[in-house]
């Protein structure tokens, strides 16, 4: 039952009218992600010539009469889009295509955000959280974040969840048993072909992963290849970006920060690194991070790397550092 007494979560989501979006905006609309009681303000970001499809999207929404839904907004002013904001789905980019190279998308997408960065800082509300979701929201992000340097840098999240389900998905199938017996799945650095999926780590039914497979070759080979370059794999075979698993995963990381991990588990996330295992400070790297229901994390400790690890690791760095080269101008 819906508290009407309650004041209003307020959701922005940018690219509001594309398809992780379209995918996206009907579970946060229906309470799946703040839950059955609590109202939710969607306010819905796109550029001007995307506004008519977005009030298509807006009549979808009101035609589904969600009790949670206690109004729209359609705008494309990035000011309004953000003002009262606590949570901040930055979805909207150019989507990947075939054949396209990564530096492509950075001198694509690099300068949109920092905008967004400058008007979130200037109209969101004091509990402002945001999860970048387009690509490439590792270095998206970092650009974003560095335009609203008054915005605690724990607020800052990029999507590594997709890859964290991806590889669930593809030990749950190996191993022949349900994905919900996969646990401790860590997603290290980029969400690109450079991220480390660490099998090494994760666990089966409360074992190690690679110890319940027993297929070493596989796991460093067309296991770790399958998680890096699923979503070109997508793209392939449908001519589009991954979509629907894209505003899932979202929803997930969404859920992971308000509701907390399990206890002895985590979940994955980009996040502003302050140098844990030797990563450069500032980067927005992805780590194993362990949440809490007061919406506070930290990135887990203590986890162990073999020579194999360290290696791809530091690859996924190394790619991390050349993108904020690429990016330096857009920098404050």
């Amino acid at each position: 039952m819906v508290d009407v007494a309650r004041n209003p979560v307020h959701v922005t989501v940018t690219g509001a009218a594309g398809q992780v979006s379209y995918a996206l905006l009907f579970r946060i609309a229906s309470g799946q992600v703040f839950g059955p009681d609590q109202p939710v303000v969607l306010r819905l970001l796109e550029i001007e010539p995307a506004m008519k499809a977005l009030e298509g999207v807006a009549m979808e929404l009101d035609d589904c009469a969600f009790p949670t839904l206690a109004g729209l907004v359609l705008t494309s002013n990035q000011q309004e889009a953000f003002d009262s904001a606590s949570w901040a789905l930055l979805v909207g980019a150019m989507p990947r295509k075939e054949g396209m190279e990564r530096g492509d998308l950075l001198s694509a997408n690099g300068g949109l955000f920092g905008p967004m960065g400058e008007a979130i800082q200037k109209n969101a509300a004091s509990d402002i959280r945001v999860l970048v979701v387009g690509n490439p929201c590792n270095t998206n992000a970092l650009i974003a974040s560095g335009h609203a340097p008054d915005i605690p840098a724990d607020r800052w999240f990029a999507m590594t969840r997709l890859d964290e389900n991806r590889a669930k998905s593809q030990l749950a199938k190996k191993a022949g048993v349900p994905v919900a017996e996969v646990s401790n799945l860590a997603i290290w650095g980029n969400h690109s072909a450079t991220q480390y999926p660490d099998a090494y780590n994760a666990r089966i039914g409360g074992r190690r992963a690679t110890d319940v497979i027993g297929d070493e070759e596989w796991v460093n080979g067309e296991f770790i290849s399958a998680v890096q370059k699923r979503g070109a794999a997508i793209i392939s075979a449908r001519g589009l970006s991954s979509a629907a698993s894209a505003a899932s995963a979202a929803i997930d990381s969404v859920k992971s920060v308000l509701d907390g991990t399990p206890e002895g588990d985590w979940t994955s996330l980009a996040v502003i690194s302050k140098g844990e295992y030797g990563v450069p400070e500032g980067l927005v790297f992805g780590y194993p991070v362990a949440t809490k229901a007061d919406g506070t994390w930290s990135v887990v400790e203590g986890v162990e790397h073999s020579d194999f690890a360290r290696e791809k690791i530091s690859k996924t760095t190394d790619e991390l550092l050349q993108e904020r080269d690429l990016v330096k101008h857009l920098l404050p």
